[in-house]
């Protein structure tokens, strides 16, 4: 019942059609029979649906429409494995768990690289990482761990539900479908054992200085003091990875200098300033306080946000003859949203850049409302006086304090 109650009402059916305000009209007798079915081992998962959503660069990624009773039972069980694995997973893994969410990660990379001797950082991304978990291996990695016969059995059943596309059922495997409740834990579970366990003891055992690791799910972040321990890691994970079924992208995993002495280091050198890496969104760059400190600058990723605004350009257009406090209220919520994310320290000025050209964008809508009505400026902006809040910075600075003080099991350490 609490997962059922926890769905999303008005998420898009699955191949058997059947809505979650539907299945609610008899909800006693459906989760009891659902129930008895899990118990006498009658359950069937039913194969995901695909669908595809735009990515910024204009590729689409695949997302997995799931059947109602597989999320309500997958839910479920997300519930007490976390209970398990909780116990388990390493403190610089965030991504999908519990109490932790993409700024704990965010926090965690700006102290790393504040307090500790970083020099060198792997910008890694996994190459179609959901399509390439391996079953085989992903199912030794959970029996490792669960005894119980039944739960490895439903996991087993989704993995080979398959994939309807096209009126056609595919099974594969490889790949977990994006968009099941259960998918973020069981990628955890396969890097956890693929990378995170290796990884902590290879800077434990190998590396000769300080090493940092952020992972949130499949994109993470490693941060070296020196260029050979960079280089033989980087050597050592994509031999690691091959092993698994996983590869690293050529075209977007880079080894960068980065730190509080790579500007003077690439000044001497005359190659400029150094490079930037992009993270949850945020464009992190080496820079300085006003009193001259180092620091590092965390600006919203420019591609994503010009991308925001071709979509809110079109839903305006869609919206062109909805009432203006309808569509004031819906603008309200979207840049309270994106505050709400964005707004960290140190990125106010891309808040407002945001604002202002949504704010234009709203304004040429309006003008095409009517032949024979003018909007002056004058007016506009009363209307986005009333409307359109100003960029609010909703996050702290991070308290740099807790990330060092503590090891094991510690956000960095």
């Amino acid at each position: 019942m609490k997962a059922y109650l926890s769905l999303k009402r008005n998420a898009a059916p699955g191949v058997d059609g059947e809505t979650w305000r539907h299945y609610g009209e008899n909800r006693e007798e459906n989760l009891q029979d659902l129930a008895d079915r899990l118990k006498r081992g009658a359950y069937r998962a039913k194969p995901v649906k695909r669908a595809f959503i735009p990515k910024p660069d204009g590729r689409q990624r695949p997302l997995g429409v799931t059947v109602l009773e597989d999320k309500i039972v997958q839910r479920t069980m997300v519930e007490v494995l976390n209970a398990i694995y909780e116990t388990d997973f390493l403190g610089f893994s965030y991504g999908f768990r519990p109490g932790r969410s993409a700024h704990d990660a965010l926090n965690a990379l700006y102290a790393g690289v504040m307090t500790k001797k970083v020099g060198w950082v792997l910008d890694a991304d996994i190459r179609g990482y959901f399509d390439a978990i391996d079953h085989q291996w992903l199912m030794k990695f959970i029996e490792h761990r669960i005894a119980d016969k039944r739960v490895v059995r439903h996991i087993k059943k989704w993995l080979n539900a398959g994939v309807l596309e096209d009126g056609a059922v595919a099974c594969s495997e490889q790949g977990v479908p994006q968009g099941g409740s259960i998918s973020p834990l069981l990628a955890n579970v396969y890097l956890h054992y693929v990378f995170d366990l290796w990884a902590d003891q290879w800077r434990r055992r190998h590396a000769c200085g300080d090493v940092i690791i952020v992972r949130f799910c499949d994109d993470f972040v490693v941060g070296f003091q020196y260029r050979k321990d960079a280089e033989r890691f980087l050597v050592e994970l994509r031999e690691r990875f091959l092993k698994f079924s996983l590869e690293l992208h050529k075209d977007k995993t880079r080894l960068i200098e980065f730190g509080r002495f790579a500007a003077q280091k690439r000044k001497r050198q005359g190659s400029g300033k150094p490079q930037t890496f992009d993270f949850l969104g945020f464009t992190n760059i080496c820079g300085r306080t006003k009193k001259g400190k180092f620091t590092v600058l965390r600006h919203s990723i420019g591609k994503r946000i010009r991308a925001k605004l071709k979509e809110l350009k079109i839903e305006l257009e869609r919206r062109l003859h909805h009432p203006i406090a309808v569509v004031g209220k819906w603008l309200r919520v979207v840049l309270l949203g994106h505050y709400r994310y964005y707004g960290i320290p140190g990125n106010s000025r891309k808040l407002q850049s945001f604002k202002f050209h949504l704010s234009r964008l709203w304004y040429k809508v309006l003008l095409r409302r009517s032949q024979r009505h003018c909007l002056d400026w004058k007016r506009m902006n009363r209307l986005i006086d009333r409307w359109l809040p100003q960029p609010r910075i909703c996050h702290p600075y991070p308290d740099l304090g807790m990330y060092v003080i503590t090891r094991g099991r510690s956000p960095v350490r």
